[in-house]
Protein backbone atom coordinates (compact mmCIF):
# COMPACT_ATOMS: atom_id res chain seq x y z
CA UNK A 1 0.00 0.00 0.00
CA UNK A 2 1.13 3.55 -0.70
CA UNK A 3 2.44 5.34 2.37
CA UNK A 4 2.18 8.83 0.95
CA UNK A 5 -0.38 10.94 -0.87
CA UNK A 6 0.27 14.22 -2.66
CA UNK A 7 -2.73 16.42 -3.42
CA UNK A 8 -2.34 19.21 -5.94
CA UNK A 9 -4.47 22.29 -6.20
CA UNK A 10 -4.98 22.85 -9.91
CA UNK A 11 -4.99 26.56 -10.74
CA UNK A 12 -1.66 28.22 -10.08
CA UNK A 13 -0.03 24.88 -9.29
CA UNK A 14 -0.49 22.50 -12.22
CA UNK A 15 -1.63 25.16 -14.66
CA UNK A 16 -0.44 28.78 -14.71
CA UNK A 17 -4.01 30.01 -14.94
CA UNK A 18 -3.96 33.35 -13.10
CA UNK A 19 -4.41 35.46 -16.24
CA UNK A 20 -6.82 33.00 -17.81
CA UNK A 21 -9.15 33.14 -14.81
CA UNK A 22 -8.92 36.91 -14.46
CA UNK A 23 -9.73 37.37 -18.15
CA UNK A 24 -12.63 34.90 -17.98
CA UNK A 25 -14.23 36.77 -15.07
CA UNK A 26 -14.33 40.00 -17.01
CA UNK A 27 -15.46 38.34 -20.24
CA UNK A 28 -18.53 37.27 -18.27
CA UNK A 29 -19.01 40.46 -16.22
CA UNK A 30 -18.52 43.28 -18.71
CA UNK A 31 -21.65 42.59 -20.81
CA UNK A 32 -23.55 42.96 -17.53
CA UNK A 33 -21.96 46.33 -16.75
CA UNK A 34 -19.79 44.87 -13.98
CA UNK A 35 -16.06 44.41 -13.60
CA UNK A 36 -13.66 42.56 -11.32
CA UNK A 37 -10.48 44.31 -10.23
CA UNK A 38 -7.23 42.44 -9.96
CA UNK A 39 -7.23 43.03 -6.19
CA UNK A 40 -10.68 41.48 -5.85
CA UNK A 41 -9.51 38.55 -7.92
CA UNK A 42 -6.37 38.01 -5.83
CA UNK A 43 -8.26 38.34 -2.54
CA UNK A 44 -10.65 35.52 -3.43
CA UNK A 45 -8.30 33.07 -5.13
CA UNK A 46 -9.36 29.58 -4.02
CA UNK A 47 -13.01 30.53 -3.48
CA UNK A 48 -15.71 29.00 -5.69
CA UNK A 49 -17.44 31.22 -8.25
CA UNK A 50 -20.76 30.79 -6.49
CA UNK A 51 -19.18 32.26 -3.35
CA UNK A 52 -17.45 35.15 -5.16
CA UNK A 53 -20.43 36.50 -7.13
CA UNK A 54 -22.75 37.31 -4.18
CA UNK A 55 -19.78 38.52 -2.12
CA UNK A 56 -18.87 41.35 -4.51
CA UNK A 57 -22.18 42.13 -6.20
CA UNK A 58 -24.96 41.41 -3.67
CA UNK A 59 -27.08 44.33 -4.90
CA UNK A 60 -26.43 43.89 -8.63
CA UNK A 61 -26.98 40.17 -9.13
CA UNK A 62 -30.14 38.18 -8.45
CA UNK A 63 -29.60 34.88 -6.69
CA UNK A 64 -31.40 33.18 -9.57
CA UNK A 65 -28.70 34.43 -11.97
CA UNK A 66 -25.67 33.17 -10.04
CA UNK A 67 -25.65 29.69 -11.59
CA UNK A 68 -25.83 31.12 -15.12
CA UNK A 69 -23.01 33.59 -14.44
CA UNK A 70 -20.92 30.84 -12.87
CA UNK A 71 -21.38 28.61 -15.92
CA UNK A 72 -20.53 31.43 -18.35
CA UNK A 73 -17.40 32.38 -16.43
CA UNK A 74 -16.09 28.81 -16.33
CA UNK A 75 -16.86 28.25 -20.02
CA UNK A 76 -14.85 31.39 -20.83
CA UNK A 77 -11.95 30.03 -18.77
CA UNK A 78 -11.94 26.78 -20.73
CA UNK A 79 -11.91 28.73 -23.98
CA UNK A 80 -8.89 30.75 -22.84
CA UNK A 81 -6.75 27.77 -21.76
CA UNK A 82 -7.65 25.79 -24.88
CA UNK A 83 -6.18 28.57 -27.00
CA UNK A 84 -2.73 28.16 -25.40
CA UNK A 85 -2.44 25.72 -22.50
CA UNK A 86 -0.24 27.23 -19.77
CA UNK A 87 1.32 24.21 -18.03
CA UNK A 88 3.13 25.12 -14.83
CA UNK A 89 6.86 24.63 -15.32
CA UNK A 90 7.88 21.17 -14.16
CA UNK A 91 4.37 19.93 -13.36
CA UNK A 92 4.34 16.86 -15.56
CA UNK A 93 7.83 15.82 -14.53
CA UNK A 94 7.01 16.12 -10.81
CA UNK A 95 3.91 13.96 -11.25
CA UNK A 96 5.94 11.27 -13.01
CA UNK A 97 8.68 11.24 -10.35
CA UNK A 98 6.20 11.09 -7.45
CA UNK A 99 4.29 8.23 -9.06
CA UNK A 100 7.53 6.35 -9.72
CA UNK A 101 8.41 6.76 -6.02
CA UNK A 102 5.11 5.17 -5.00
CA UNK A 103 2.99 8.19 -4.06
CA UNK A 104 -0.74 8.29 -4.70
CA UNK A 105 -1.69 11.50 -6.50
CA UNK A 106 -4.88 13.57 -6.46
CA UNK A 107 -6.24 16.90 -7.63
CA UNK A 108 -8.13 18.98 -5.07
CA UNK A 109 -9.67 21.92 -6.92
CA UNK A 110 -12.36 24.50 -6.18
CA UNK A 111 -13.20 24.59 -9.89
CA UNK A 112 -16.07 22.76 -11.60
CA UNK A 113 -15.56 19.26 -13.01
CA UNK A 114 -15.49 20.57 -16.58
CA UNK A 115 -12.45 22.70 -15.72
CA UNK A 116 -10.64 19.81 -14.10
CA UNK A 117 -11.37 17.68 -17.15
CA UNK A 118 -10.17 20.43 -19.51
CA UNK A 119 -6.85 20.83 -17.68
CA UNK A 120 -6.20 17.10 -17.40
CA UNK A 121 -6.82 16.77 -21.13
CA UNK A 122 -3.67 18.79 -21.83
CA UNK A 123 -1.47 18.20 -18.75
CA UNK A 124 1.38 15.70 -19.25
CA UNK A 125 1.07 12.54 -17.12
CA UNK A 126 -2.44 13.44 -15.96
CA UNK A 127 -3.34 9.75 -16.21
CA UNK A 128 -1.28 9.20 -13.05
CA UNK A 129 -3.88 10.85 -10.81
CA UNK A 130 -5.69 8.26 -8.72
CA UNK A 131 -8.43 10.70 -7.70
CA UNK A 132 -9.82 14.16 -8.35
CA UNK A 133 -12.15 16.36 -6.30
CA UNK A 134 -13.84 19.44 -7.73
CA UNK A 135 -15.84 22.35 -6.39
CA UNK A 136 -19.22 20.74 -7.03
CA UNK A 137 -18.39 17.84 -4.73
CA UNK A 138 -18.01 20.07 -1.67
CA UNK A 139 -20.36 22.43 0.14
CA UNK A 140 -17.66 24.77 1.43
CA UNK A 141 -14.70 26.23 -0.42
CA UNK A 142 -11.20 26.78 0.91
CA UNK A 143 -10.06 27.66 3.59
CA UNK A 144 -12.48 24.94 4.72
CA UNK A 145 -10.55 21.64 4.52
CA UNK A 146 -13.42 19.65 2.98
CA UNK A 147 -11.91 19.35 -0.51
CA UNK A 148 -8.62 17.94 0.76
CA UNK A 149 -10.23 15.59 3.27
CA UNK A 150 -12.36 14.18 0.46
CA UNK A 151 -9.23 13.65 -1.64
CA UNK A 152 -7.56 11.74 1.19
CA UNK A 153 -10.65 9.58 1.56
CA UNK A 154 -10.64 8.80 -2.15
CA UNK A 155 -6.95 7.84 -1.91
CA UNK A 156 -7.72 5.64 1.13
CA UNK A 157 -5.07 7.48 3.13
CA UNK A 158 -5.17 9.20 6.52
CA UNK A 159 -4.87 13.00 6.22
CA UNK A 160 -1.56 13.00 8.10
CA UNK A 161 -0.08 10.80 5.34
CA UNK A 162 -0.77 13.48 2.75
CA UNK A 163 0.87 16.68 1.55
CA UNK A 164 -0.91 19.46 -0.32
CA UNK A 165 0.73 21.66 -2.95
CA UNK A 166 -1.04 25.04 -3.06
CA UNK A 167 -0.53 28.59 -4.30
CA UNK A 168 -3.11 30.54 -2.27
CA UNK A 169 -3.16 31.38 1.45
CA UNK A 170 -6.73 30.04 1.70
CA UNK A 171 -5.54 26.72 0.30
CA UNK A 172 -2.61 26.56 2.69
CA UNK A 173 -4.98 27.19 5.59
CA UNK A 174 -7.28 24.45 4.30
CA UNK A 175 -4.37 22.00 4.14
CA UNK A 176 -3.31 22.81 7.68
CA UNK A 177 -6.88 22.48 8.95
CA UNK A 178 -7.04 19.08 7.24
CA UNK A 179 -3.98 17.97 9.20
CA UNK A 180 -1.80 17.68 6.09
CA UNK A 181 1.67 18.96 5.25
CA UNK A 182 1.26 22.26 3.41
CA UNK A 183 3.61 23.14 0.55
CA UNK A 184 3.23 26.57 -1.02
CA UNK A 185 4.40 27.77 -4.43
CA UNK A 186 4.82 31.50 -4.94
CA UNK A 187 3.22 33.36 -7.83
CA UNK A 188 -0.39 33.94 -6.88
CA UNK A 189 0.61 35.22 -3.44
CA UNK A 190 3.94 36.50 -2.08
CA UNK A 191 6.16 34.30 0.04
CA UNK A 192 5.39 36.15 3.28
CA UNK A 193 1.60 35.71 2.87
CA UNK A 194 2.02 32.00 2.27
CA UNK A 195 4.25 31.66 5.31
CA UNK A 196 1.74 33.59 7.43
CA UNK A 197 -0.98 31.16 6.33
CA UNK A 198 1.05 28.33 7.86
CA UNK A 199 2.98 26.75 4.97
CA UNK A 200 5.47 24.12 6.09
CA UNK A 201 7.56 24.80 2.99
CA UNK A 202 7.53 27.63 0.45
CA UNK A 203 9.11 27.21 -3.00
CA UNK A 204 9.34 29.38 -6.08
CA UNK A 205 9.10 26.52 -8.58
CA UNK A 206 7.80 22.96 -8.73
CA UNK A 207 11.31 22.02 -9.82
CA UNK A 208 12.45 22.58 -6.22
CA UNK A 209 10.29 19.65 -5.11
CA UNK A 210 11.29 15.99 -5.11
CA UNK A 211 9.58 12.87 -3.83
CA UNK A 212 12.19 12.55 -1.08
CA UNK A 213 11.66 16.13 0.10
CA UNK A 214 7.87 15.79 0.17
CA UNK A 215 7.90 12.39 1.89
CA UNK A 216 10.31 13.68 4.55
CA UNK A 217 7.98 16.62 5.21
CA UNK A 218 4.99 14.29 5.64
CA UNK A 219 6.97 12.07 8.03
CA UNK A 220 8.13 15.05 10.07
CA UNK A 221 4.64 16.49 10.48
CA UNK A 222 3.08 13.10 11.21
CA UNK A 223 5.55 12.43 14.01
CA UNK A 224 5.30 15.90 15.57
Amino acid sequence: MAKYGVIFDMDGVLVDSYRAHFESWNRMLRPRGLEMTEQQFADTFGWTSREIIPHFWPDSVREADIATMDAEKEAAYRDVIAEDFPEMDGAGELLASLHAAGAKLAVGSSGPPENVEAVLKFLPHAELFAATTNGREVERGKPDPQVFLLCASKLSLAPERCAVVEDAPSGIEAARRAGMAAIAITGTAPREKLAEAGADLVVDSLRELTAERIFALIDTRASA
